[in-house]
């Protein structure tokens, strides 16, 4: 019997693989307050539902940055994705495609940006860390242009990383035979080193990307592409306003799924403050612990035009590869359909934050 909503796929997930990697995936950072209320803070929203309104035909398509999507949910940047199943990046690229979604890439992928490109043709975004080698950066950029895709999110909340404690126990680090081809440097042996009770993606990071970002790396950042950037990491109203007149394109609000700073704010309390101070200005996305159909209701409610999905595509991808991953996304869209139905919602544009309590 096929698993009958995500938290099901995660259950699955977490008897099939090696304890390094789901404690990696899972894990968040230091006593994971702000993994658990990531989720909760989800949870304690109210929907003041309508009644009467003819929901019988009802569509959940929208346009996110010129991009039609047939339903708002993108699946997020997320790490290392060979080691939930072969094909890695590719499957998911092509389960999103099926799906109607759309996929942000991350840097730390195990599938080049070209693999990935050709393997779907549905929306395709390239996820970017600053490198205190700016050249770097800059050839990763390009590389992203002349594969195709269509924007860059620059993930902004992680100077450092986080101290994720599971890993740390696990002595995290990345089998040898599992490739990083997007990090624009030769890494592999970094990686794929165990450096005692330590994780070796924090000494990657801790060696190679800039703690010393700032908003000037943004506006150089907007002035090496005619992509459009969307700045992820975002948790306040006033740092939406700067990203955005530092040329940014829009934020996605964001708290890196809670692996970095814990007891930071839940995104689901952080985007009403957020979507305020935008008012209408720039793409507005949020991420950080959406698990059911109503909780992208009520995203919507408060301001997205879309949600990113992360852990439960990977949980999709462990328990039966790209199917599976294609499962969870369409039991999403599925709850989400019927989420409308039951507000009395026929459209993106009629979710808004009268629905909420």
């Amino acid at each position: 019997m096929l698993p009958v909503n995500l938290r099901s796929y995660e259950a699955l997930a977490a008897e099939r693989l090696p304890r390094m990697v789901y404690d990696y995936y899972a894990g968040g950072a230091n006593d994971e307050i702000l993994l658990r209320e990531s989720r909760s803070a989800w949870d304690e929203i109210r929907v003041r539902y309508r009644v009467l309104r003819d929901v019988s035909q009802r569509s959940l398509a929208t346009t996110v940055g010129g991009h039609l999507l047939e339903w708002p949910v993108i699946v997020a940047p997320m790490a290392f994705q060979q080691m939930a199943t072969p094909e890695g990046e590719v499957a998911t690229a092509r389960a999103s495609a099926a799906a109607g979604s759309g996929m942000i890439l991350s840097t730390l992928s195990n599938r080049t940006i070209e693999s990935v490109r050709a393997a779907s043709t549905g929306l395709l975004w390239f996820q970017l860390y600053v490198y205190r080698d700016r050249g770097v950066t800059a050839e990763l950029v390009r590389r992203a242009e002349r594969a195709g895709c269509t924007a860059l999110v620059l993930t902004v909340d992680t100077p450092l990383l986080g101290r994720r404690e599971r890993d740390v126990l696990n002595g995290f680090h990345v089998p040898a035979e599992f490739e990083a081809p997007n990090l624009g440097v030769d890494m592999r042996g970094t990686l794929a080193s165990q450096h005692g009770a330590a994780s070796a993606l924090a000494q990657f990071i801790a060696d190679y990307w800039d703690a010393g970002i700032a908003w000037r790396d943004l506006a150089w950042l907007c002035a090496l592409t005619s992509l459009p950037i969307y700045v992820k990491g975002i948790v306040r109203g006033d740092d939406a306003m700067l990203a955005l007149e530092h040329g940014a394109a829009g934020v996605i609000v964001s708290n890196h799924g809670g692996r970095q700073l814990d007891t930071a704010l839940p995104t689901a309390r952080a985007l009403p403050e957020v979507a305020d101070a935008m008012g209408g200005r720039g793409v507005l996305l949020v991420d950080g612990g959406i698990r059911r159909g109503t909780d992208v209701l009520k995203a919507l409610a408060m301001g997205a035009q879309a949600v990113l999905l992360g852990r439960p595509l990977l949980w999709g991808l462990a328990v039966n590869g790209e199917a599976g991953a294609r499962h969870v996304l369409q039991l999403l869209r599925d709850e989400l359909d019927l989420a409308f139905a039951l507000a009395g919602v026929c459209s993106p544009a009629e979710a808004t934050r009268d629905l909420l309590a």
